[in-house]
């Protein structure tokens, strides 16, 4: 069969993907681009928020629109999360869950020899070990994303992954160890380590994040080591300490926030407070001299009022992140917040998501600008336009005119110009 693969979502649902297309590959299926006509169409979804389950369902109406007699698969974690949901509003041939999803090669023979419709989710359980299968490269990326934990055990009030996604389980180092030196023999420089919960890496199985990553600071051909999202507070003296030696690691630390109020961070169940939450940005500044810091903050929460809204927005400019993305927020059947009094009116959540994302954005400016003048090694990804486009350690955007392909090199330039968007530099 020729199998396509549509993907929602974030790093992990793009590595999984990855994953399961090499799975279809080794049982004897060829992968197409979503755009060509194909036997079969995979929706791997996303359910983070109300919007994200309502793309997975139009993609699949889309692909049924466009493609009647293709085979039909929903996956991912809106299949997982809300599958009788899924089953019911959902014209999907197989909608399968995370925690099965490796069957599906077996499953889309079945379905193409009997045509019956299936539904395989799973519920996760707490004694779940690892699951997954290592993958070999990574189709339409310069840096490869490599999964190491799965899972979360923190239950934020707002936040319906826990459902999707199971308990927090970690990938052996041997298999790490594995995929870490088969991704550098296929000639891939970055490595982004991902995970649910990333930072939590480890605590299962007795490790720590630092030693997954001391796999790749050793392997040869690996020259980058970059991070995926990651909760502060675990981000512990001997995490940074271990982090600021290794020469490979990328100075970046995307540090989900969500609120810079703590009333908002307890009703939340973050666990920090604002100020430890600041107290760890400083410390990473004194050990990563050239360090961006990203992250992530939700405006609208229930019984958020103006003032601790304000709260945010101040609290986002005095630690000056590189950049933000800010979202409003999303109720979510199954979660504690969902229910909570005092919901902020959606017109109320987008004029605050306006005003945050404008302050965050003049901050960003502001630092991008800081860099001209600078000579900074960038690792180039596709070239569109005659525009060279790539990113430097510390993760700043960077575009170089130039009729050079220089697809997966990592080249030295000096940067000239800089805007919200990113900077523009000269080769060296």
């Amino acid at each position: 069969m020729k199998i396509a693969f549509f993907t929602l979502g974030c790093k992990v649902n793009s590595y999984e993907s990855q994953e399961l297309a090499e799975l279809m590959t080794a049982a004897g299926h060829t992968i197409v681009n979503s755009g060509c006509e194909a036997d079969a169409y995979i929706v791997n979804s996303c359910t983070v928020t109300a919007e994200s389950s309502r793309k997975s369902r139009q993609a699949l109406r889309r692909f049924r629109s466009e493609h009647p007699n293709a085979i039909i698969v929903l996956t991912g974690c809106y299949a997982q999360a809300f599958s009788k949901e899924a089953d019911e509003k959902c014209d999907a041939d197989i909608i399968i869950g995370n925690k099965t999803n490796s069957e599906l090669p077996r499953l889309l023979e079945e379905f193409a020899a009997s045509g019956k419709k299936t539904v395989d989710v799973l519920p996760h359980l707490q004694s779940d070990p690892f699951k997954g299968n290592a993958i070999h490269t990574f189709e339409g990326h310069t840096r490869a994303f490599l999964k190491i934990q799965d899972g979360c055990n923190r239950y934020c009030t707002y936040c319906i992954i826990p459902k999707s996604k199971g308990f927090s389980r970690s990938k052996p180092l041997e298999d790490v160890r594995k995929e870490v030196k088969e991704l550098a023999k296929h000639g891939y420089k970055e490595l982004v380590f991902v995970g649910i919960n990333l930072s939590s890496y480890g605590m299962d199985i007795g490790l720590n994040l630092c030693d997954a990553l001391e796999e790749a600071e050793k392997t040869d051909g690996i020259e980058r080591i970059r991070l995926g999202s990651l909760e502060p507070d675990h981000i512990t003296d001997e995490v940074i300490e271990r982090l600021s030696k290794m020469s490979k690691f990328c100075p970046q630390f995307h540090l989900s926030l969500q609120s810079g109020c703590n009333d908002v961070l307890r009703k939340m169940n973050r666990h920090y407070s604002a100020e430890e939450y600041a107290e760890l940005c400083e410390k990473l500044k004194n050990a990563f001299p050239d360090l961006s810091l990203t992250t992530d903050i939700i405006v609208g929460f229930p019984g958020e009022t103006e003032e601790m809204f304000k709260e945010t927005v101040e609290y986002a400019k005095k630690i000056r992140f590189m950049k933000v993305h800010v979202f409003p927020y999303s109720p979510r059947e199954g979660t504690p917040a969902a229910t909570y009094p005092n919901p902020v009116p959606n017109t109320v959540k987008a004029e605050r998501c306006r005003k945050l994302q404008h302050e965050c954005d003049i901050i960003r400016s502001e630092i991008l600008l800081e860099h001209i003048g600078s000579v900074v090694p960038v690792l180039f990804e596709t070239p569109k336009n005659n525009i060279q486009h790539g990113y430097t350690k510390n993760y700043i955007p960077i575009k170089v005119p130039t009729l050079k392909t220089l697809t997966g090199e990592i080249r030295n330039v000096r940067i000239t110009d800089a805007d919200s968007d990113g900077c523009t530099g000269e080769l060296i």
